[in-house]
């Protein structure tokens, strides 16, 4: 088995003709699932949003948004706003405001590296389906694509502007079983849009801020020769730890 998925770049794609990448082709022949990727393929994948996709993309509150900087690294990300948030501009496109967040640009700066994005959207309380939407992305000034889509509705909310948006050409779209859906139940939550807040942003959660602090003061007491440090790490060295 090892030897059949291991990865060979250089080898030819079995079957160049169908959708998906020679590496999905390739694991397809070696794992005996070729003809049941063909009519799942058949049946299920298609280059544009069809009516009923469209319709489920304008009902989602949440996205879970993939992409990769020139060199393969991957970030993947959540985007959320209120039923509608992801405007289904026509049956080959759809696009999302980029709001206020910690500055570190991720998933826009990998756009800007490789425009190749994977969208997934699920419905996890009502039809409990998923969809799949690859795509490619580019980066559009909000004045900009208002001009090109006059329909887009104006913020209303305050602290809702957005300058950017991402705009992503469908290429490939299907559905995502719901197999292994879990049913959720929402809870009504007031939320800050473009907060700065750090307390409503979540804080140090996960005590990163606080573990490197405590680290820094570590290194800061044993350069300067704290006798509880020496001590503390003596009695490490001696328990074997």
């Amino acid at each position: 088995m090892s030897d059949r998925v291991t990865p060979q770049p250089d080898q030819p794609d079995p079957h160049p003709d169908r959708p998906g990448s020679a590496g999905e082709h390739r694991l397809q022949e070696a794992l005996g699932t070729s003809a049941r990727a063909e009519r799942f393929h058949a049946d299920q994948t298609c280059d544009r949003l069809v009516p009923a996709m469209q319709d489920f993309v304008a009902r989602m509150t949440m996205a879970f948004v993939a992409t990769a900087d020139a060199h393969g690294e991957c970030d993947s990300t959540l985007r959320a706003g209120p039923p509608g948030f992801l405007h289904v501009l026509d049956d080959r496109h759809v696009a999302w405001p980029e709001y206020r967040g910690n500055g570190v640009m991720a998933s826009l700066g990998n756009i800007t590296e490789n425009p190749h994005v994977g969208l997934m959207m699920l419905d996890f309380t009502d039809e409990l389906i998923g969809l799949h939407v690859n795509g490619s992305a580019r980066i559009v000034d909000d004045a900009e694509l208002r001009a090109e889509h006059p329909d887009i509705p104006a913020e209303t909310s305050p602290g809702r502007r957005a300058d950017l948006w991402v705009e992503v050409t469908v290429e490939e779209a299907y559905i995502h079983c719901r197999k292994h859906i879990p049913r959720m139940v929402p809870v009504d939550r007031s939320r800050s849009w473009g907060t700065d807040d750090v307390k409503r942003k979540g804080g140090d959660h996960f005590g990163v801020a606080g573990a490197r602090r405590a680290e820094a003061r570590e290194r800061a007491d044993t350069a300067a020769g704290d006798p509880r440090t020496a001590e503390h790490a003596g009695a490490g060295a001696s328990s074997g730890e």
